[in-house]
């Protein structure tokens, strides 16, 4: 084959290619909410439409939201808040085509406003950067970051006294740690490793690699699913078999986006997530991502020893023998037992 005719058939297969393409743009159709800015609040009734300027022909319209069918209008009840997908496939007749948009989903309530009570302090080793902390069988587990001084543990809450004790090699940042069927998992900063140990022995039975999720935070367990949080908005809700990432919640207000979720415990429910550098704690609605009401312990802070290594809270617990909940801090002196009240 000559080089012309080479030339000349790269220059068809070009124009068609570039036809092909610009059926979509000839057509000019796009999906419209009602929305201002496709923000939506639950409660409300969102109604999708075809923005068809050229008045092409169109046979029918599907709707779906994150992959289920939807009507043309839909009244957001149950949906999961956060960044959604809305797809139209457009049926032209002799075509058919998808379009993609996006809507955010708030909460439609303000998050409601707890109080706690000390009813108890304990001493809590000083040394301990607390990235994770969980009650089994009234005994007291602690994961702790820092590159070489990583470790997890069991600990006797009301004495402070380490009854077991593993440390990670030195290329791990420990963070989150949660119990679920007598393995505990304990997750990593940015080595985008999780470690599964056993309860009783602390051997180390396996690892596991991150999905999605480019980081570890924190993680809890509702008794089948765990719950990894990685920093952002995002808790991403992992196999319990596999410890695949199977699907997230995005966690959100009537306002908008939380982030910088961390230790996560699972209370009656609920997930309460403590907030990176905030002092404080979210409970979370774990079906929609809702923030339905938020703690502030900033004031315990005060209550431990000032050191120059004195860092946030973070570190929550909940004990189901005594129906409280303990919550510590990084480098803190103490570990406090608390009862929660709505204000």
């Amino acid at each position: 084959m000559s080089a012309f005719k080479s030339f000349i058939l790269i220059a068809l297969s070009f124009l068609l290619i570039t036809c092909g393409n610009s059926e979509s743009k000839k057509n000019n159709v796009s999906i419209r909410t009602n929305a201002k800015d496709n923000v939506v609040k639950l409660g409300e009734t969102v109604t999708f439409s075809i923005h068809n300027p050229d008045n092409v022909d169109i046979a029918s319209v599907r709707y779906k939201l994150n992959g289920n069918t939807i009507s043309e209008s839909l009244h957001l009840k149950n949906q999961k808040l956060g960044i959604q997908t809305v797809t139209a496939t457009i049926d032209y007749g002799d075509s058919k085509e998808d379009l993609t948009s996006k809507i955010t989903i708030l909460n439609n309530q303000l998050p409601k406003i707890y109080g706690y009570e000390i009813v108890n302090i304990y001493p809590h080793d000083i040394t301990s950067y607390t990235q994770g902390l969980e009650f089994h069988n009234g005994e007291l587990y602690e994961s702790t970051g820092q590159y070489g001084e990583s470790k997890v543990r069991k600990v006797d809450y009301k004495t402070g006294q380490v009854l077991k004790n593993v440390d990670l090699a030195q290329q791990y940042f420990g963070e989150g740690l949660t119990i679920l069927d007598d393995r505990v998992y304990q997750l990593t900063w940015r080595e985008n490793t999780g470690f599964v140990y056993h309860v009783d022995t602390f051997e180390k039975m396996s690892s596991f690699k991150y999905g999605q999720s480019k980081e570890g935070w924190g993680i809890c367990n509702d008794g089948t699913t765990l719950y990894k949080s990685d920093g952002t908005e995002n808790i991403w809700l992992l196999n319990s078999e596999t410890l695949a990432e199977a699907s997230k919640l995005q966690v959100y207000t009537n306002k908008g986006k939380i982030i910088g979720l961390n230790e996560m415990e699972w209370i009656n429910g609920k997930i309460y997530a403590n907030r990176y550098q905030k002092n404080g704690v979210a409970i979370i609605n774990p079906e929609n991502g809702a923030v339905e009401g938020v703690i502030d312990f900033s004031p315990l802070r005060k209550l431990v020893t000032q050191h120059q290594g004195l860092d946030v809270l973070n570190g929550i617990a909940y004990n189901s023998e005594t129906k409280t909940i303990f919550v510590t801090g990084k480098r803190w002196d103490k570990l406090f037992e608390v009862v929660v009240f709505e204000k």
